[in-house]
């Protein structure tokens, strides 16, 4: 079995110029035009789409570890980047299921465009099960989508984005309508993204009115409520494990840092690098062992999607569980990491500072600490007694 290797797909070289970049877009809170230019021209945003429609082919496992790698350099790069990487995920769930309806996906994705991913809004703590945008049928087997969805990273950029609304108006309604629609006039995006961190991904708020999806581009109606249909299934797997890549990233880039200044700096007491030092040595160990959980559980979850792998209704704690640890592991270590390098972590030009603000959109991204929780004490305990 040949072992795979990321520098294939993302060059040392590429990885240095968007990790030389990535203070500038944070500094300047602007969207990372030439990683995206250079991403697309190194074939990135199709590494999800099969060889037989011009993609890469990588199977979600291997797009993991390119994700863990690129937030390495550029983390706001690396979760806008995810956003459009979740649909081109899903429609490889579902092609590998045998599932119609999304090549549409991967000849875009193949071809450059950019998917966006259009499911957050305000108080919707419902996230895939419901929606508060209006989704009206047009007649011809097509919908008008008016609403507004928040945190749409690539708003910038995007060229379609996928999204979700509750049709009320057709016989059998209510329906919850998964369809993609182009960038036109129906479409605002607002210049609203001024955050404490993650401030390259440009996720901004996107206002819809009448906003059309053809028919062709309407991927699924649905009753509200879980429901076991794939795209269900392939957003949220594709989504949990993606993100628990960012931000396992993340973690790996604030261990080698904080690794580097120890064994930089010396110790005016003793005369030894802080390497030598037991305290700091036990606080690299603490981080490293936090750190290497991860990885093995993202590619083995990952893994199981590839395979199509059976876990029935433990599916979704097994995913809100890796998110969840994944998020929490990477803030323990870069809160080790800042106390590790000291008080020059302080300062915004220091890159652990930049980690320290970005790895706190973290929490903010759904399963949060709260629903991971939930869906793990009903799968252990069952449900709430009503």
């Amino acid at each position: 079995m040949s072992v795979f290797d990321p520098t294939a797909y993302l060059p040392d070289d590429l990885i240095e110029r968007i990790r030389e970049r990535a203070p500038i877009h944070d500094r300047e809170n602007t969207f990372p035009q030439q990683d995206l230019d250079e991403l697309r021209e190194a074939g990135y945003l199709s590494i999800l789409v099969p060889a037989e429609r011009g993609g890469a082919g990588l199977s979600l496992a291997e797009a993991a570890v390119l994700q863990q790698r690129l937030a390495g350099a550029a983390p706001a790069t690396a979760l806008a980047i995810n956003m459009h990487l979740v649909w081109t995920g899903v429609a490889k769930v579902f092609s590998d299921r045998g599932v119609p309806g999304l090549e549409f996906v991967q000849d875009g994705a193949a071809a450059g465009e950019v998917f966006a991913f259009g499911i957050s809004e305000r108080g919707n703590d419902l996230v895939l099960f419901g929606s508060e945008t209006a989704a009206v049928p047009t007649g011809d087997g097509g919908y008008a989508f008016t609403g507004t969805k928040i945190f749409t990273s690539l708003a910038p950029v995007w060229t379609r984005l996928g999204l979700h609304g509750l049709d009320t108006t057709s016989p059998d309604a209510p329906k919850l309508v998964f369809a993609f629609v182009e960038r036109t006039d129906a479409v605002t995006t607002k210049d609203d993204w001024d955050t404490l961190g993650m401030r390259g991904s440009q996720s901004r708020t996107t206002v819809l009115d009448g906003a059309i999806a053809d028919a062709a581009h309407v991927v699924r109606r649905l009753d509200p409520g879980p429901n076991p249909d794939p795209i269900v299934f392939g957003i949220f797997s594709v989504f949990e494990i993606l993100l628990a890549s960012v931000y396992t990233g993340i973690a790996r880039r604030a261990l080698d840092l904080a690794v580097q200044t120890v064994r930089t700096r010396t110790s005016l007491k003793t005369g030894l690098a802080y390497s030598q030092d037991a305290d700091i040595r036990w606080r690299i160990a603490d981080m490293a062992l936090a750190y290497d959980a991860l990885p093995p559980q993202i590619a083995a979850l990952a893994r199981d999607v590839d395979e199509r792998a059976d876990h029935g209704p433990r599916w979704f704690t097994l995913l809100s569980g890796v998110k969840h640890r994944a998020v929490t592991m990477s803030k323990h270590v870069v809160d080790q990491a800042i106390l590790t390098a000291g008080g020059s972590s302080y300062f915004s030009s220091n890159e652990l500072s930049r980690l320290y603000r970005d790895v706190l959109a973290g929490l903010f991204h759904p399963s949060d600490p709260e629903s991971a929780h939930a869906t793990a004490a009903s799968a252990w305990l069952g449900p709430l007694e009503s």
